[in-house]
């Protein structure tokens, strides 16, 4: 099971509800696994190598080498381990600080995630070195998912690992998408942006990834070992789009600003030996989810797979959705669950509390709740920390507004600050899960009775 606090979030509101909300979220996270979607695209007979269609002869190659940074690499790294086993020449794993295991012939290191520090630049910089060091014949299994470019950071030329830290910090409080926060740090970096794939040829290399961008571009989601789409003048954009330019350090502006083309990241790898398999799309935490519902009698409908807005004013837009559910049967009629995924945002302004988008998620859908309405809202992120916290999302009803009053509690004080996690962890509808192996879509989850 992976939500460890149910008993206590079905506690009070509308308990029916509340546990079939926690039943398709566990159920969801079960279907996007990437232990297991490993363990079915990789098989080893013999000498004989599979992945997917591909095949390989091991008695004609060379090394087997597994690279990864991510939240949801270990899982992938896990499985191949027991494939493979002993013909796993070596190999190095950066995942978020409190996610790591135990691997036999991979090394795992832990660095920080959202933003990046000492321990992610050598461990990146370790794991460079055995890139460079691959060749002609070897095979390379790079296993890069969602908060890759957080753990593995090396800075270009002339920017510092502050400098990086820096400008991360003012992306994330900007509001930015992951799109456009990925299009500057791939700027910024010597390992980003198709880079490390540059060390590794002329290795053959296999790219086993998970989805947690909409839409599922490969530049996005495994960036260090594909080409690359943005360009310096897309970072420059971004950055004055957000009115930051003047404020990120001088460094970076002056290494954006005077790049030559030389400078550039790799738009085209054709003819090169690499290939690339999605093993979980950012869409399917929703697929199922949906399909969960149905299994438990309610109707159900994917509202979007591909949310990319201000956290609080999303979820106020779903509890007016819930409200026209409720009144005119429209868009669905109820009973019926209202599924949505992607990857909201909070622009911070001032000093912030401490929280997370989907917890600022739910908290905005409850202050827009009515007594009278039966609807649950719940939002999770899918590795189970949302944002800089150890919580995984929220779960609310008509009764949170209440409850929080009853208690002495500002709910909409709590929201105003950014101050998430502490209110909802003291009505006890901070969903708790831990670190879940997995890292796809957030997802969004509306039951309206």
């Amino acid at each position: 099971m992976y939500i460890k606090n149910r008993q206590e979030l079905t506690s009070h509101g509308h308990k029916r509800e509340r546990e079939a909300a926690l039943d398709i979220i566990e159920s969801a996270l079960q279907a996007v696994d990437p232990y297991r979607a490993t363990r079915e695209l990789v098989h080893l007979d013999g000498r004989l190598l599979s992945v997917g269609q591909l095949r390989f002869d091991l008695s004609q190659r060379g090394n087997i080498y597994v690279f990864g940074m991510g939240k949801a690499t270990f899982a992938i790294a896990k499985a191949l381990e027991e494939i493979l086993s002993e013909r796993i020449a070596g190999g190095i794993i950066i995942v978020k600080r409190g996610q790591a295991g135990s691997l036999r012939r991979i090394k795992v290191r832990e660095a920080s995630h959202p933003l990046p520090d000492r321990y992610g630049w050598r461990a990146a910089r370790e794991l460079m070195a055995m890139a460079q060091s691959t060749k002609k014949g070897d095979i390379v299994f790079c296993t890069i998912t969602g908060g890759s470019s957080a753990l593995a950071p090396f800075p270009a030329p002339g920017i510092s690992l502050g400098d990086k830290r820096g400008v991360t910090e003012l992306l994330l409080r900007s509001g930015a998408t992951i799109r456009e926060i990925n299009a500057v740090r791939k700027h910024l970096s010597n390992i980003k942006g198709g880079r490390m794939a540059l060390a590794i040829f002329p290795a053959e290399i296999i790219n086993l990834t998970v989805s947690d961008v909409t839409e599922d571009p490969l530049d996005y989601i495994t960036g260090p070992t594909v080409p690359d789409t943005s360009s310096f003048a897309d970072a420059i954009s971004v950055l004055e789009r957000y009115n930051l330019m003047g404020r990120v350090p001088i460094a970076v502006r002056n290494h954006l600003q005077t790049a030559t083309p030389d400078l550039e990241t790799p738009k085209d790898f054709t003819g090169l030996p690499i290939h690339t398999f999605v093993l979980v799309e950012s869409a399917s935490i929703c697929e199922a989810a949906a399909d969960k519902a149905e299994a438990l009698g309610l109707g159900s409908m994917i509202l979007s797979t591909s949310l990319e807005a201000e956290s609080r004013e999303v979820g106020s837009l779903f509890a007016g959705i819930a409200k026209e559910i409720q009144r005119y049967r429209r868009p669905i009629r109820p009973p019926c669950a209202v599924v949505a995924g992607g990857e909201t945002t909070v622009v911070v302004r001032g000093k912030p509390g401490y929280g997370g988008p989907n917890q600022e998620f739910v908290v905005g859908a409850a202050v827009k709740l009515g007594e009278n309405d039966r609807v649950v809202i719940a939002a999770i992120d899918s590795d189970g920390t949302d944002g800089p916290t150890s919580i995984a999302g929220g779960i609310v009803d008509s009764s949170t507004v209440t409850r929080a009053g009853e208690q002495g509690h500002d709910i909409y004080a709590h929201l105003i600050s950014h101050d998430t996690s502490s209110i909802l962890q003291k009505l006890n509808d901070a969903i708790v899960t831990g670190h879940t192996g997995t890292n796809v879509n957030d997802l969004k989850l509306m039951l309206v009775s």
